[in-house]
């Protein structure tokens, strides 16, 4: 969903109340557990990774600042409404600012991931597009701590345009995602960081 100005909170209810029953808008879903090098259908894969710092307490800050939606929190990008839990089926929706409009992109979140043995953990979870998104496919975001002590966030998705805006506009649509994910990382960097120093 496009628009003019910045959608209020009325606007967003109502725009989640439509798409929440509806299926994913596309076939795969679920298909990010397994990491596939190659997803049919002319789908993006892409994969991004960030090392947060070491330790078990790195994980943990690390995984407070995902289950609060922090890697969204980038000004131009955000998720709404806010505070929604990490829970199977919960829908939500991204909130975009770009070139002067608003847009509304709704998803479901397909699964969650808390896995833990004695050496290592990761936390995370997917969702996946609805029919009411300008792309069409599935993105993860994972926290993972790792045998050798390191902590990273971890970001796999794959995707195609839909919407056929993004579709005739495809190199900006790249451009996007390609920024999103830089402030993402950015963002889950300065969040491990700044919790650290509290």
């Amino acid at each position: 969903m496009f628009l003019h100005r910045k959608p209020s909170e009325e606007v967003v209810k109502q725009f989640i109340s439509s798409q929440q029953d509806l299926p994913f808008s596309y076939a795969q879903a679920g298909a990010t557990k397994s990491q596939p090098r190659d997803v049919h259908g002319g789908y993006t894969v892409d994969h991004n990774r960030i090392k947060l710092g070491e330790g078990v307490e790195t994980y943990r800050r690390a995984v407070a600042a995902l289950r609060s939606w922090h890697q969204f929190d980038l000004g131009w990008v955000t998720v709404v409404p806010p505070g929604k839990p990490l829970e199977l089926g919960t829908t939500v929706a991204v909130r975009a600012r770009v070139f002067g409009c608003w847009s509304l992109n709704a998803a479901r979140i397909v699964y969650v991931l808390d896995e833990r043995d004695a050496d290592k953990a990761r936390f995370g979870f997917a969702y996946g597009t609805l029919p009411d998104h300008v792309e069409r496919g599935e993105e993860r975001f994972t926290v993972e701590w790792c045998a050798d002590d390191s902590v990273w966030y971890d970001i796999y998705a794959f995707s195609r345009p839909k919407h056929p805006l993004a579709r005739l506009g495809f190199p900006i649509t790249r451009m996007l995602q390609k920024r999103f994910v830089r402030d993402s990382l950015a963002a889950m960097k300065a969040a491990s960081t700044k919790l650290a120093a509290d």
